[in-house]
C-alpha cells in the first residue's frame, strides 16, 4: 500500500531533521501494539476495518473513524492512542481534522456571498488592500474564487524555507511549537516568495490562500473567522465536539495522543507531537473534531442545508487538480472517482502528527470519517476505498 496519499494537503511534518537533540521527547513504540480495538459494528464494514487494521499494521499508531449509511452508524478504531501506556484509540477521539478546516472556511465565505456581503468575484485588494504584494504576487489580480479553489498562485507559506527553518526542521519544532503565528504572518512567509503562476493559469495546492480567505471573512463582518465558524455552521448544526481552538495547545477530551518522526525517514525516532499552537495553521487547517461531527457537517452541506442552491453549486463547480489522478478541486471540496466508479466529495486533512479524512456520497447518504494519529505511515486512500468500493 501506498506510504503518501492521494490527497495530503496539510501541514504535516516529514522533514529533514537530526534526532540526536530530541531524544528527551521521543517516544519508543511499545514491543506489542493491539491490532485493532473491537467495533461497535461489523456488518458491511468489515473492508474498512480491515483497512483501518493494515495502516496500523504499516506503522500508524492508530485509526478511529466512523461511517453512516442507510443501514445506520459503524465505528471502528484499530491499534493505541498511546504508545507509552498502550491504550487503544476510542471510537469518540477528537483530533485535529487538519485541512478539513477549509470546506468550513469557504462553506462561511459562500455563505457571505449569499447574504450580499461579498463577492467571489471581488479582487483580494478590494478586502485586503496591499496585503497581497510582493516578488510578483498582487492582490489586485486574484478573486476569492481563485482563493478558494487554489487557482491564485499564490505561493504556500508552508514552503517557505524561513517558516519550515522556524517551527519544522531540527529541533526547532520543540522549541517554537507554543508559538502563536497570525494570519499576516503567513501571508509575509509567502509574499518572501515569487508566485507558483498568473492567477487563473493553473492549479496549485496552497494553504496561504485559506488564510487570506480567513482575513477576508475577518474584514467583511469584523468578527474573528472561528466565531463566524462556529455561529454558522458549528452551533447551526449541533457539533459538539468541534472547535476552532484559535492559539490553545491543547486537545479536549476524549482524545488520543499524535505523533511523527519530524524527519525525511520514516525509520527513525517517534516523537509525542500531541500539544502545538494550532495557528501554525490558522485559516486553513487549525481545527478539532470527531469523526461523527464531521460526518454530519459534510452530509448536511452536501444536501445543501448550510448553503443555498446557487452557492452549492458553485462550491461543487470544480478545476483540475493537477498531479492528483481523479481529482477534481471545487471550493474548499474536492470530487474524488473512486476505483469502482463511486464519487465522493470531501477533504483530506494533514497537520503535524495527524491525518484526517471526511467525505460522502454525492446524494450525502453515505459518510465516512477517520483519523490516523501519526503522519509518516498508512494508506488512506485504502480506507475510503475499502468503505464505498469493498
Amino acid at each position: 500500500m501506498r506510504a503518501t496519499r492521494t490527497l495530503r494537503f496539510g501541514l504535516v511534518g516529514a522533514v529533514a531533521l537530526t534526532a540526536t537533540s530530541l531524544m528527551a521527547s521521543a517516544v519508543a513504540a511499545p514491543a506489542s501494539v493491539p491490532a485493532s480495538a473491537p467495533a461497535q459494528a461489523t456488518g458491511g464494514h468489515s473492508a474498512t476495518q480491515e483497512a483501518m487494521d493494515a495502516a496500523v499494521k504499516e506503522g500508524v499508531p492508530g485509526v478511529v473513524g466512523q461511517a453512516r449509511d442507510k443501514y445506520g452508524i459503524w465505528k471502528g478504531a484499530s491499534g493505541v492512542g498511546d504508545l507509552r501506556t498502550n491504550r487503544p484509540r476510542s471510537a469518540h477521539d477528537r483530533f485535529r481534522v487538519g485541512s478539513v478546516t477549509k470546506t468550513f472556511v469557504a462553506a462561511v465565505l459562500l455563505q457571505l456571498e449569499a447574504e450580499g456581503e461579498l463577492s467571489l468575484d471581488d479582487k483580494v485588494d478590494k478586502w485586503l488592500p496591499g496585503v497581497v504584494r510582493g516578488n510578483g504576487h498582487d492582490g489586485r489580480r486574484i478573486t476569492l474564487r481563485q482563493l478558494l479553489n487554489h487557482t491564485s498562485g499564490v505561493f504556500n507559506y508552508r514552503d517557505d524555507s524561513g517558516f519550515v527553518r522556524k517551527y519544522i526542521v531540527k529541533d526547532a519544532f520543540f522549541e517554537n511549537r507554543f508559538d502563536t503565528v497570525t494570519l499576516d504572518r503567513h501571508v509575509k512567509y509567502a509574499m518572501a516568495n515569487e508566485p507558483y503562476f498568473k492567477p487563473g493559469k493553473s492549479w496549485r495546492y496552497s494553504n496561504t490562500n485559506y488564510s487570506l480567505a480567513a482575513m477576508v471573512i475577518e474584514k467583511a463582518t469584523g468578527n474573528w473567522y472561528g466565531d463566524e465558524i462556529y455561529r454558522r455552521i458549528v452551533e447551526s448544526l449541533g457539533l459538539h465536539a468541534t472547535s476552532v481552538p484559535g492559539a490553545d495547545p491543547r486537545m479536549p477530551r476524549p482524545s488520543s495522543r499524535t505523533y511523527a518522526k519530524l524527519a525525511e525517514s520514516t525509520t527513525g525516532p517517534t516523537y509525542d507531537v500531541t500539544e502545538l499552537n494550532p495557528t501554525l495553521a490558522a485559516g486553513g487547517g487549525d481545527m478539532i473534531s470527531d469523526a461523527h461531527d464531521l460526518n454530519r457537517f459534510y452530509s448536511a452541506l452536501i444536501r445543501g442545508r448550510l448553503l443555498p442552491r446557487a452557492q452549492l453549486a458553485e462550491m461543487k463547480t470544480t478545476v483540475e487538480a493537477a498531479g492528483l489522478p481523479g481529482v477534481r478541486y471545487g471550493l474548499g471540496l474536492a470530487e474524488r472517482t473512486l476505483s469502482c466508479g463511486v464519487v465522493v466529495w470531501g477533504h483530506h486533512g494533514g497537520i503535524i502528527g495527524s491525518i484526517s479524512e471526511a467525505v460522502t456520497t454525492v446524494d450525502g447518504r453515505h459518510s465516512l470519517a477517520f483519523n490516523f494519529n501519526g503522519d509518516w505511515s498508512g494508506d488512506s486512500d485504502a480506507v475510503i476505498e475499502a468503505e464505498f468500493c469493498g
